[in-house]
């Protein structure tokens, strides 16, 4: 999703916004994203240009911001809404030949101030890897 409007008049460089150290050119909504948009975020607007516009203000506005110091995979919207991106080289480049971003918006993990286990998420993720291990040991003791 491209914002139409440029700061200075008869430019021709494509519009951007930094995050860190890429230049997010386009975002593009998954349909898990999706999804996970629907159950844990909001129901009312819930199309993929509601939320790329949703997400383009908040990149404008320098509200995303990294969830960990040293990984950029996992971001978060005021310290609340958190999210898994990756990114993608665009066909564009910048004036100076340098190349642009895609963001592809992986999934949304929801907000920090309904879940409290999104705080800390690598805590998180291994109970979660741990209790799936658990109820497949569970059910193959079932089977035999």
């Amino acid at each position: 999703m491209k914002d139409k409007h440029t700061e200075r008049w008869s430019t021709y460089e494509p519009f951007y916004v930094a995050l860190g150290d890429k230049k997010v050119a386009d975002i593009i909504i998954t349909n898990h994203a999706r999804v996970r948009w629907t159950d844990r975020v909001e129901t009312e607007k819930t199309g993929f240009s509601d939320i790329a516009q949703y997400l383009w203000e908040c990149l404008k506005e320098g509200r995303v911001v990294s969830y960990y110091r040293n990984e950029e995979d996992v971001y978060t919207i005021d310290d609340d809404l958190v999210f898994v991106a990756e990114f993608a080289v665009s066909d564009q480049v910048d004036l100076l030949g340098i190349p642009l971003h895609k963001m592809i918006i992986v999934t949304f993990l929801g907000r920090m101030s309904e879940t409290m286990e999104l705080r800390d998420l690598k805590t998180y993720y291994s109970w979660l890897r741990h209790s799936r291990r658990m109820t497949l040991i569970k059910n193959n003791r079932k089977r035999r």
